[in-house]
């Protein structure tokens, strides 16, 4: 049991205004295993009130030492990447080596990205006869979801303090206990007090006070599209900035000449990691009709492999949505050929991998975020009609296309209205820009285009 009695606010660990708390489940085997503070609108208005304060003289900070608390902080996750490992485990029920790998590792990586950003990039330009000035935009109000919570927090802190401006998180209420570490790490790094602060709570509570608060110049939000619709409203009203990264429904578009072996294989991989609870997870699988059949089986066989591969969902509510969704998909007509609701587990909030065949445009499995380990395949006519089916939903965060000439795959990429795609299984870069088209949201993550994101322009002209 880990037990949390206080915000870190101002460089220091205080009591919460109220008493009330949230229990932390291990989803796994639905016990309790913490508790933190369920901060308040009180909370907020004196950690935004914190973080205005030192805004100024973060500001003013030279890039350099900005530099050296961001390696400072890299240095500190990497000294407790274990214990941070298992606290992921435990609290979002991640595999002990996806938790090492993805959970830990990649925001390590993102880390020392803007470490190395914050030491060499260029605040200022010379354009004709004036200088443009980048600087800080001032108070970030991040709100952080529950599927990667250490990535989804150093992908937002970082960059911001690498701008120069000074922050207040609040992060998912599934998983505040990683978000907890953080706090200690950014302490640890001996980022000056009020540049950082944490308010655990609920996002109707502690989120809607940070996203409403006049205080906040940005909010950065990751999570669903209809909470993401209401901070943008929130903040359009306020004519405050906003970043958000939203959901997906992401095509993996499989084009005649592929390794139908491969692209399919390393597409349900991909659908499976992290018990499909990734926004940018390439859920629907396009298939040309004369290799649908082979497609089916081939992912039916995949999917088998991963029953006791792959963990729980976060909570029982996310599983009874993902249960929800593959009822659906039975009841409109598509057929299921792998998975199905019944859990593997007499507890925790498993989910069988998941597979539907038979699965047309139009119907609700194949149009709307699902956040579970279900694969759909659609299958299409040429490639007019791939196009079609892969463009055709509201959302455009990432997506996937095989084919045995690079060219050619690159080719149709480059029409799809989604704003990252992989050619032929092409790793993930953490200095790309990540982010969506359509409703999957405004802005980019990572690299020097999330950076941008923390910064306004300013133009001298003499």
């Amino acid at each position: 049991m880990k037990a949390h009695d206080a915000l870190y606010i101002d460089g220091a660990w205080r009591p919460a205004e109220s008493r009330d708390v949230i229990e932390v489940v291990n989803p796994a085997d639905e016990q309790v295993i913490g508790r933190v503070p369920a901060g308040g609108a009180l909370d907020v208005d004196t950690a935004v009130r914190a973080a205005r304060a030192a805004l100024p003289g973060w500001a003013a900070t030279p890039p350099a030492e900005r530099a050296a608390r961001l390696a400072a902080l890299r240095d500190a996750l990497v000294a407790r990447k274990d214990e941070i490992a298992e606290t992921v485990t435990a609290e979002l029920g991640a595999p002990e080596q996806l938790a090492q790998a993805v959970h830990v590792g990649l925001p390590i990586a993102v880390a020392g990205s803007y470490a190395e950003l914050a030491a060499h990039h260029s605040f200022e330009e010379r354009i004709g006869n004036s200088t443009v000035l980048h600087e800080p935009v001032g108070v970030v109000g991040a709100i952080t979801p529950w599927n990667y919570p250490l990535h989804q927090i150093v992908a937002k802190v970082a960059p911001a303090l690498a701008a120069g401006c000074t922050v207040v998180l609040k992060p998912a209420e599934d998983t505040p206990l990683t978000a907890q570490l953080f706090a200690e790490t950014v302490h640890e790094a001996g980022v000056p007090a009020g540049v950082f602060n944490l308010v655990t709570g609920l996002g109707p509570v502690a989120g809607q006070a940070l996203a409403e608060h006049p205080g906040v110049d940005l909010v950065s939000f990751t999570g669903s599209t209809a909470v993401g619709r209401q901070i943008g409203a929130t903040a359009g009203a306020a004519v405050k900035k906003v970043a958000l990264e939203l959901g997906g429904k992401s095509a993996n578009v499989i084009l005649p000449s592929a390794d139908l072996a491969k692209a399919v294989n390393v597409g349900v991989a991909n659908v499976m990691s992290n018990s499909g609870q990734t926004c940018s997870a390439w859920t629907r699988m396009l298939v040309h009709r004369d290799r649908y059949a082979e497609a089916v089986e081939l992912a039916r066989t995949a999917a088998a492999k991963y029953g006791d591969r792959i963990g729980p969902l976060v909570s029982a509510k996310q599983q009874a949505r993902v249960r929800g969704y593959i009822e659906k998909g039975v009841a409109e007509g598509a057929r299921l050929v792998a998975g199905g609701t019944e859990s593997p587990y007499g507890k925790g909030y498993f989910v069988s991998p998941t597979v539907f065949a038979d699965v047309t445009p139009e119907m609700t499995i194949a149009q709307e975020e699902i956040f579970g380990p279900v694969l759909t395949i659609l299958p299409y006519d040429d490639e007019e009609d791939a196009l079609r089916i892969a463009n055709g939903t509201v959302y455009g965060l990432a997506g996937a296309v095989w084919a045995a000439d690079e060219s050619e795959a690159v080719a149709f990429a480059r029409r799809m209205d989604t704003g990252q795609v992989d050619i032929n299984g092409g790793r993930f870069n953490p200095l790309a820009p990540f982010g969506g088209y359509k409703r999957s949201g405004v802005g980019r993550e990572l690299g020097p285009h999330g950076l941008a994101e923390y910064l306004q322009t300013k133009s001298l002209q003499f």
